[in-house]
């Protein structure tokens, strides 16, 4: 029946309805930018595209010169270097308790409440804690994301191994299968579609632990750089900055997206 839901464009179609909000951001970019400096030639809210282009030339091919770096490449090593760890801990960590907390009932009874007591609390509350226990070093910037990201993954995990059927369980055990044959073999396989939808979900919140971190107490990284020129409302330093950001952050979700469509496609298209 030819009804809106069951419209669909086609893939050209679809390709071009994807660009478009972009193109319109950009147009509607473009118009207030070119209108600002015309009325205020030295507007630093709005900075001309040429102006943008002359910054990020600067920062991304020209050594800075106190440090003799270049400082978009410093800025994003460092940066992902304290995101990357993170999320391989929290992905360990996560999958581990939420596997646990999921299949073994004492361990959700005596867990479960505790996690979800922990993913209400508001990470960036407990920075200043941090700094105070940890100090000021790149532990309490991982251990950041870690604490924000880690409680909302095990959960999540938890909440997908109890809602598998439980026909494959009492199956499983009527063919002799074990306690570890249960958790390694049946449910273990079908929570790694899981961990990965997971990890792309909290994708944005440890960008903004990590950002938050750098701001307060850090020498160097993406959000150190955003903090350290907005004081000088240096918008064409923060606006390409905020743009590789979200370049880098989308990059990992498709890279994540990727990873879950190659290795488990039998789970089903992710989001």
């Amino acid at each position: 029946m030819r009804r809106l839901i069951n419209l669909s464009p086609n893939r050209a179609g679809a390709l071009t309805l994807s660009v478009l909000p972009f193109v319109l951001v950009v147009a509607a970019y473009l118009f207030y930018s070119s209108a600002r400096n015309a009325a205020n030639p030295g507007d630093k809210l709005l900075p001309l595209p040429a102006t943008i282009a002359a910054t990020i030339h600067q920062y991304a091919f020209e050594e800075d010169e106190r440090s003799g770096e270049v400082l978009l490449w410093k800025d994003t090593a460092s940066s992902l270097e304290r995101l990357l760890a993170a999320l391989a801990v929290s992905a360990v960590v996560g999958l581990s308790l939420g596997l646990a907390i999921g299949v073994l009932p004492y361990l959700r009874a005596t867990l479960a409440p505790f996690v979800a007591a922990l993913s209400l609390i508001p990470p960036l509350a407990i920075l200043p804690i941090l700094f105070i226990v940890v100090g000021l070093g790149e532990a309490a910037k991982v251990t950041l994301i870690i604490i924000g990201v880690t409680p909302v993954i095990v959960r999540d995990l938890a909440f997908r191994t109890a809602e598998l059927p439980g026909e494959q369980l009492i199956k499983a055990q009527t063919l002799g299968a074990s306690s570890w044959q249960l958790i390694l073999r049946v449910v273990l396989p079908q929570l790694w579609p899981r961990l990965i939808d997971a990890m792309r979900m909290s994708l944005g919140s440890a960008w903004l632990f990590l950002i938050a971190a750098e701001a307060i107490a850090s020498t160097e990284g993406l959000g150190y750089r955003i903090f350290l020129v907005r004081r000088y409302l240096a918008m064409d330093v923060i606006l390409p900055y905020v743009a590789w950001i979200t370049l880098l952050a989308f990059t990992m979700d498709w890279l994540l997206r990727l990873l879950r469509a190659k290795a488990f496609g039998w789970a089903g298209p992710g989001a």
